[in-house]
């Protein structure tokens, strides 16, 4: 008897399976074709590339301060109590330099987040209009996952579909 049940709930699901329509998108080049994530990478770009100017000229103005008491040290002509004071205060700038990088380094992650929720959130939509109008069960993302046929490629409705998300959101 157990067997019977087993089978019959075999067959049945391998027939709702069958009725079920699947889509398969490729997100990837979805993002690629949206003018808001090209402005995006573009804001985190500059970002990184200011936020690494300014701690190259922090650690340059180190190395001028760490030179200049080293050679101080060397030539004798400073005396103990101004030698601690000093390298307290390299020890400070070189914290501060640390402090700064993980602040920079959190406003990416900060700056990068608030970019791509908005971004990805139209993609989801996108996805979700096309895949309701197509009354598809399921939509695959097949970016990174090994794919075999079947279902229907909706990534060239959804890239259109995305397009007119994109502009009425970045207008505003």
């Amino acid at each position: 008897m157990k067997k019977l049940l087993v089978a019959l709930m075999v067959v049945l699901s391998t027939g709702a399976i069958a009725q079920i329509k699947l889509g398969h998108v490729d997100s990837q080049k979805l993002l690629d074709t949206m003018p808001s994530r090209k402005a995006a990478i573009e804001t985190l770009q500059k970002f990184e590339k200011d936020g690494v100017q300014e701690l190259t000229e922090m650690r340059e103005d180190f190395q001028k301060k760490v030179i200049v008491y080293q050679q101080k040290v060397q030539a004798g002509t400073m005396n103990p109590m101004m030698a601690k004071m000093e390298e307290e205060a390299l020890q400070k700038k070189q914290y501060n330099i640390e402090e700064r990088q993980q602040d920079l380094e959190s406003q990416m992650q900060t700056l990068t987040q608030s970019l791509n929720d908005p971004i990805l959130d139209r993609l989801e939509r996108a996805v979700k209009i096309v895949g309701d109008r197509k009354k598809l069960g399921y939509v695959l993302e097949i970016t990174n996952t090994l794919y075999y046929g079947g279902g229907t490629d909706i990534t060239d409705e959804v890239a259109k579909e995305l397009l007119i998300l994109d502009n009425k959101e970045t207008v505003k």
